[in-house]
């Protein structure tokens, strides 16, 4: 399923600045930078899970906040993207 993760994490303290630091590398493990604060995931229910899990285990929930936006497995018509940074095939081959 197709997952759209934004966060908004309190950055005037050093704990907030590591907050966020550990929130975007978490999110990267698992999903897709697509703007400086949003990330799409193409994840099985199980690591969805998990990453949320992670993720709420990072912030705090007094300061900061995370959305999750379920977009489903036919995602493909529910996005469009328009201008610079082009899109990515989430489905097609990784190569590192």
């Amino acid at each position: 399923m197709m997952v759209l993760i934004s966060y908004d994490v309190e950055t005037a303290s050093k704990e907030g600045r590591f907050r966020l630091r550990r929130v975007a590398k978490s999110l990267e493990n698992f999903a897709q930078r697509v703007q400086n604060s949003v990330f799409e995931a193409n994840l099985d229910y199980a690591n969805f899970l998990k990453l949320k899990h992670t993720l709420l285990g990072i912030i705090d929930e007094e300061r900061d906040s995370l959305r999750f936006y379920y977009l489903g497995n036919h995602w493909k018509n529910k996005v469009e993207h328009v201008g610079a940074k082009g899109g990515y095939d989430s489905e097609g081959f990784l190569l590192f």
